[in-house]
């Protein structure tokens, strides 16, 4: 794996012949023949890329032998083949708890990796190539997958910066539009409340002027009515002074 440009993983390994030994000890002859006989039609299956019949016989090989370790390392190779990645996995992990032989465990750690991959799961995927080589320093296949996760793994960790980064500058731009929009309605409330004092100075100063206007007119009908007054004393002097006095007569 020398880059990510285009490259596959190496593809999914089968679980060695070897481990078809094992069936021998486990049940009678006659059992254990008939289940090898379901594992290798399920692999003449899986071959013809049939791999929901293949499933099955490999289902129904665990059905008679739980403990037969090819059975679920096929089986995980035939639910990876569906897509089904995680139910793939767990059918290896089952192997790698019940096999015996270094090689099987290396060989199922190598697909798990290579499911995890499916799934984008970079650094888990990481850890099970990893695991394997442990188990298999010379294991070409699994250094190859390990360089195409490790590089995998760097563009997601960039990926994920980068995202990181747009969505800190988008709060900033949000929160500076915020600070600007709270400054624009401070500026408007502040205009609002000048314009109402304004107002109301207005409407004090034109109250002021009327008071002024109604209090000289106040005034002025005051001094007229004091020269009403004055008019009518005078006329009444007047009259006073034009009567003559009585003149008494001498005796």
């Amino acid at each position: 794996m020398k880059n990510c440009m285009g490259l596959m993983i190496v593809p999914l390994r089968a679980a060695p012949a070897a481990l078809l030994a094992l069936l021998l000890c486990v049940g009678t002859r006659t059992a254990a023949q008939s289940v090898r006989s379901l594992v290798n039609d399920g692999n003449d299956l899986y071959k013809e890329q049939k791999f929901s019949d293949a499933e099955v016989n490999y289902r129904k090989a665990l059905d008679r032998e739980k403990q037969l370790v090819q059975g679920h390392f096929n089986l995980g190779n035939a639910l990876h083949k569906h897509g089904k990645f995680g139910d793939a996995v767990k059918e290896y992990e089952t192997a790698i708890g019940k096999a015996d032989q270094t090689d099987t465990k290396a060989w199922a750690h190598y697909n798990i990796g290579n499911a995890l991959m499916k799934e984008e799961k970079y650094q888990d995927a990481v850890k099970e190539y990893i695991d394997a080589l442990k188990l298999n320093p010379e294991d070409e296949d699994a250094k190859y997958n390990l360089s195409y996760a490790l590089e995998k793994l760097k563009q997601k960790q960039q990926q994920q910066q980068q995202k990181k980064d747009k969505d800190k500058d988008k709060q900033n731009q949000n929160k500076d539009d915020k600070q600007k929009q709270d400054q624009k309605n401070q500026a408007e409330n502040q205009k609002e409340d000048q314009q109402q004092k304004d107002q109301q100075d207005k409407q004090k100063q034109s109250a002021s002027q009327q008071q002024k206007k109604m209090s000289r007119a106040d005034a002025q009908r005051i001094l007229d009515v004091l020269k009403d007054n004055e008019k009518e004393i005078q006329k009444k002097l007047r009259v006073r002074q034009a009567v003559r006095a009585r003149t008494e007569k001498d005796w």
